[in-house]
Order: C-alpha cells, then structure tokens, then sequence
C-alpha cells in the first residue's frame, strides 16, 4: 500500500489507472522510463513518464515471472487500507485521489507548463487541470525570489 502512495504521488496516476497497470506496459531504464496506460477515465491511451524515485519504488515490488498487474489488489482493499491508515494517523477527510491533486501540483512546482502537466496527468482541458493545482504560497515565494535574484545578477 505504502508503494502504491507514493507511486501516486510521483506519477498523478489516478487509482484505477495505477490498478490496471501491468508489467509488460512498463519500460524501466536506470533513471527513468514510462508507462503504457491503456483506456484511462478520459476514454484514452497514454503514456506517463516514470521519473527516477518512481522507477526505484516500481523495483522493490515483487515481479510474478508470469507478468500481470503491477498492483494485484481491489478498489475494496485498497479503500480498507486506507481508511485504516487515516484513522491511525488521525486525519479524516483525506481520500486517496487528493493525492493526485498533490502530484499535480508538485509538476508545477517543479516548473513544467500546462501542456508538459496535462499530457502526464492526462487532463483534457486547461480549466480541469487548473482545478487540480493547488500551488503552496511558500513554494512561490521561493520561486519569485529565485527569478528576481537571478534577473538582478543578470543586471550587474
């Protein structure tokens, strides 16, 4: 389960698509590779790069050598785990597609634009990947202050 959330988190794969995805849609490389996602929620393939951390989780989950799913477990037990685990840590109202929410707001921070975010989260349309972005005022602050030193060392 613990994999399975921090995959989330690296890749903004929604949970069915991270359930339906198989060994033989992977290509896994040193430091990087993709996933091949068949028939996600938009009614469309497509592919989702699989950055390095991503590639290092994938690694350490036992590989059937018959192939199959990646994640061979249930909507169901995925919902038990996880209402399990939040009632552990004590927080209530988190569900597991906020963390698709995270990650896409993570692609921003890390400086990609709409078109690079949308074609890895598989959004169709700018106004629902705007829906999705929920940018940290800090990280931006950090971000203007980078720019603004940057343009000042250009000056001098």
């Amino acid at each position: 389960m613990l994999t399975l959330v921090q995959l989330a988190i690296e890749t903004a794969m929604r949970q069915g698509e991270l359930l339906k995805m198989r060994w033989e849609d992977l290509e896994l490389h040193d430091d990087h590779g993709t996933a091949y996602l068949h028939d996600t929620k938009n009614g469309e393939d497509r592919v989702v790069p699989l950055p390095a951390k991503a590639i290092s989780l994938i690694r350490q989950l036992p590989r059937p050598s018959d192939g199959g799913r990646v994640f061979p477990m249930t909507k169901y037990s995925i919902r038990t785990a996880w209402d399990y685990a939040c009632k552990r840590a004590a927080i209530s109202g988190l569900r597991f597609h906020d963390l698709r929410h995270e990650a896409t707001s993570r692609l921003f921070e890390l400086g990609l634009d709409r078109v690079e975010a949308a074609a890895i989260t598989g959004h169709k349309t700018l106004q629902m990947l705007k829906d999705y972005t929920h940018l940290r005022a800090a990280k931006l602050a950090k971000k203007i202050n980078a720019r603004q030193a940057e343009e000042l060392a250009d000056s001098v």
